[in-house]
């Protein structure tokens, strides 16, 4: 199939301190939708939700009514955190993807039924609306039921995406039914989900029990028990979405708002951050994406991921110390050992405590000063690969966020181990990071983004875009990234754009590199009392500032 490239959807405005409303959006579609909501006098809860919706139709690498995600949420001056992420099933058990010799089965965790978990997207929003939203439900469900019904126009990534997906599949020689729904996504041609649309409409009638009750939970039902799955009526009647308090710490004057257990990208962050203040006064130069400002942040991203592994888990299985984990004086005490000349050797970095890439992300700020930080996914680019017949939705393939065995990788290269395996109910570790910084209890920035466990990277990276180096929003989303966790033993991950000069250097010291792109940031910052908003030239997405 031939691709036509057109100039990508970017916008990214700054306007007086009077403008009260921003959106940064992974798609024009949900940038439009979501800036009606808040023109209309809807608030940024209402306005997620909207969104949420339409990138289940507009989006389908990451948005999802299959999947699940994490909302942090600023409103009336509290701050608040959703936690909608998928769970095992009631069948699954730790060992479920391994054979007889104890060996990891190949894909089984990544593709096909097996890998899906109980999708917590549908009751996530309607929990949001329920305690936030001032629109009605059907209101909100509206453009989406719309765009999947009489279609949309298929922008070229997505075409160009849903290409490279069918080629994987068959190389792989996946039995996945991905191809029969989507193969016909043209660039430039509208594209309609029939089967979606009816899915979103009993869910526009019934609520969370559109989804989890009645026909679609019997055609999700039925889908499973034909093909093999393990997700029944009882685990999609019992799910439920969980309010949780957010982690809180301050930070250089900021208050920081982001994600606790199950996600291990919030008290990641806030360790990358506080080993960054701890260390800087000790470096001669840590000019942005200099070697050495690359080789600090690796060196502390070694012992994030150790931590990560050992210590982060469903907070309703096992006990996370959320606040050991980033108190001042643990981190000097993980700090002290990090040389700025010296690469650490990855087998001797250890958890410190001695007690016992697709996603989609969008930023919303309206006019009373609410803000939300959003992350949703189905986990790899069109997660499992199936597509529920009769339903029209693709499920995820979140089982692979697991631990599946200790010390064995996940697609994204993450090594995990009992914390996170695999349990009934229980909800795998995550790097989504959804994250908003307050300062004097007034929005400053929302920032979060895909990318597997370069979320964390990131997001971190951005908030010191804007605080430690001054960019603008559309600077910060743009500026080039890179990535180190521990494994791939001495490994840097990053964008075209970072110097010859820096990687040289870093070759020097023993670094061996990878250039990819992460997933797109979609960021609002507050600058000297003017909102700006941007999301990364790279995608597909646009930004907008409401007057």
């Amino acid at each position: 199939m031939t691709i036509l490239f057109i100039t990508l959807i970017h916008l990214c405005i700054v306007v007086n301190a009077r403008a009260q409303s921003a959106v940064a959006m992974p798609d024009s579609y949900s940038a439009d939708v979501a800036a009606n909501v808040l023109q209309k006098g809807g608030n940024a809860v209402d306005a997620a939700i909207a969104a949420q919706f339409v990138l289940a139709v507009t989006l389908p690498e990451a948005g999802n009514v299959g999947g699940g995600g994490f909302m942090t949420i600023y409103k009336d001056g509290k701050a608040d955190f959703l936690d909608y992420r998928e769970v095992a099933p009631l069948a699954a058990h730790k060992d479920m993807y391994l054979d007889k010799s104890n060996a990891v089965i190949p894909n089984l965790s990544v593709y096909g039924i097996l890998s899906s978990g109980v999708p917590g997207t549908v009751d996530g929003m309607w929990q949001a609306h329920q305690k936030y939203g001032s629109k009605t439900w059907q209101d909100l469900l509206a453009p989406a039921i719309s765009l999947a019904e009489q279609g949309f126009v298929v922008h070229p990534k997505m075409a160009e995406n849903i290409t490279w997906r069918i080629d994987s599949f068959n190389k792989e020689e996946v039995n996945v039914n991905f191809a029969k729904y989507f193969a016909t996504a043209t660039t430039g041609k509208v594209f309609k989900q029939p089967e979606l649309a009816e899915t979103l409409k009993r869910i526009s009638a019934q609520g969370r029990d559109g989804f989890y009750k009645g026909e679609t939970a019997k055609i999700i039902s039925d889908f499973m028990v034909e093909h093999g799955g393990i997700i029944g009526m009882q685990d999609l009647a019992e799910y439920k979405a969980t309010w949780r308090a957010p982690v809180q710490q301050p930070w250089r004057g900021y208050q920081v708002l982001t994600a606790p257990p199950p996600s291990s990208g919030g008290i990641a962050i806030l360790q990358w951050l506080k080993m960054y203040d701890l260390l800087k006064p000790q470096s001669k130069e840590l000019k942005h994406n200099s070697a050495s400002y690359m080789h600090l942040l690796a060196e502390i991203g070694k012992r994030v991921f150790a931590d990560r592994a050992e210590y982060i888990g469903d907070p309703d299985f096992i006990n996370v110390e959320q606040e050991k984990l980033v108190a001042d004086d643990y981190l000097a005490y993980r700090a002290k050992d990090i040389m700025f000349n010296v690469i650490s050797v990855s087998e001797n970095i250890e958890p410190g405590l001695k007690e016992s890439e697709d996603t989609t992300h969008f930023s919303i700020v309206d006019k009373w000063g609410n803000a939300v930080s959003n992350t949703t996914t189905i986990n790899y680019t069109f997660g499992s690969g199936v597509v529920v017949e009769g339903a029209g939705f693709i499920l995820n393939d979140e089982m692979d966020d697991f631990s599946i065995k200790p010390g064995v990788a996940n697609i994204y290269g993450a090594i995990g181990g009992q914390a996170n395996e695999i349990q009934p109910n229980k909800r795998m570790v995550s790097s989504m990071t959804p994250t908003i910084l307050l300062k004097d209890k007034k929005v400053q920035l929302v920032t979060g983004s895909p990318g597997g466990t370069t979320i964390i990277s990131s997001v971190y990276q951005s908030i010191l875009n804007v605080v430690e180096f001054g960019m603008s929003a559309e600077q910060a989303v743009n500026a080039p990234r890179f990535h180190h966790q521990l494994w791939p033993k001495n490994e840097i991950r990053h964008y075209s754009g970072v110097s010859d000069s820096a990687l040289s250097e870093l070759k020097k010291l023993g670094y061996r590199f990878k250039q990819s792109k992460f997933g797109d940031v979609q960021l609002i910052s507050r600058n000297n009392g003017v909102l700006e908003a941007s999301s990364e030239i790279n995608g597909r997405g646009k930004s907008i500032i409401i007057h």
